[in-house]
């Protein structure tokens, strides 16, 4: 299949990557505490915008662990197809929070352009220079677990986010020093505001997506419908729906019309279609049979008519 791309999945035990995202949640919070500490001493608005971050690092982190826990519950009666889909959300949650902060953080930093404040410059590079090894820290905690969740790819790009922001709030503090550069504070706060963003408008879509119920990424609806008419039997495919019902797992359902004078071969059509499916890595699918001298009247390829 073309358009076919094959996630390598870095599989972590479950409990062993709760316990990574437990540790990357108390070192976040530590931290948060001593910068804004500092950056009240200091009067350094760059360094309380990096300690707001790191404060939604370590909620982007318990919701992260949070939807982990509750996506491995079972279906039930009220939810029959279970609870997967708590990880789409939290990192939708998650990337609408950044959003949120980056237009805060413009806000404040456009009120110190017009009113500069003195900064220490001194503090600034010491603290956001501890901000740096725990940013880096914590994104060494989530990487291999980033790679296969779209939840735990939220979380990391909010440290990724973080770990930049403390290099630049490091660069201003250092130019402070060396030049009184007080201006320079603002415009870092620009700078790291303007990345958040960027980030999380390119990430969310994809997000948004598969809560829409969007087709794959990684599969081409009419290549898929082309296989499975191609398969002997089969007249026509009608009434066709292709999603993701979470993350790793695209499901179909579709009418498929089988040739007159071949009823008697349904279940041999049908085998044959869900081993087409299953090759397209599609191994949950729904498919209703019709013969073609009954089949839906005028029909809609995709959707209901």
């Amino acid at each position: 299949m073309g358009h076919h791309h094959h996630h390598h999945h870095h599989h972590i035990d479950p409990k062993a990557g709760d316990g990574r995202l437990m540790g990357a949640v108390g070192v976040n919070l530590a931290l948060t505490l001593a910068q804004i500490i500092g950056g009240i001493l200091s009067g350094s608005l760059a360094l309380i915008a990096d300690a707001l971050h790191n404060l939604s690092d370590a909620a982007a982190l318990i919701i992260a662990l949070a939807a982990r826990r509750i996506a491995r519950k079972d279906a039930t009666a009220d939810m029959t197809f279970g609870y997967a889909r708590a990880e789409v959300v939290a990192a939708l949650i998650n990337y609408t929070t950044l959003i949120l902060l980056g237009i805060y953080l413009i806000y404040e930093a456009t009120l110190r352009l017009f009113d500069p404040q003195g900064v220490d410059g001194w503090l600034v590079v010491i603290i956001a220079s501890i901000a740096l090894v725990v940013d880096l820290v914590t994104a060494a905690l989530t990487y291999a677990m980033s790679k296969d969740s779209v939840n735990i790819r939220a979380a990391f790009l909010h440290n990724v986010a973080d770990a930049l922001g403390s290099v630049v709030v490091i660069i201003a503090g250092t130019l402070i020093l060396l030049y009184d550069w007080q201006i320079i504070d603002p415009l870092v706060t620009f700078g790291i505001a303007g990345y958040i963003l960027w980030m999380s408008f390119a990430e969310i879509s994809g997000v948004i997506h598969i809560l829409m119920l969007g087709s794959p990424a990684s599969l081409d609806t009419n290549e898929i419908l082309g296989t499975l008419r191609a398969v002997d039997g089969v007249h026509d495919i009608h009434h066709t729906h292709l999603w993701q019902m979470q993350e790793h797992e695209p499901a179909l359902e579709a009418h498929v019309v089988v040739n007159e004078g071949r009823w008697s071969d349904a279940d041999q059509i049908k085998s044959a279609l869900k081993e087409v499916l299953s090759k397209a890595g599609i191994h949950h699918s729904t498919l209703e049979l019709e013969c073609a001298r009954h089949a839906c009247t005028n029909p809609r390829l995709i959707g209901h008519s």
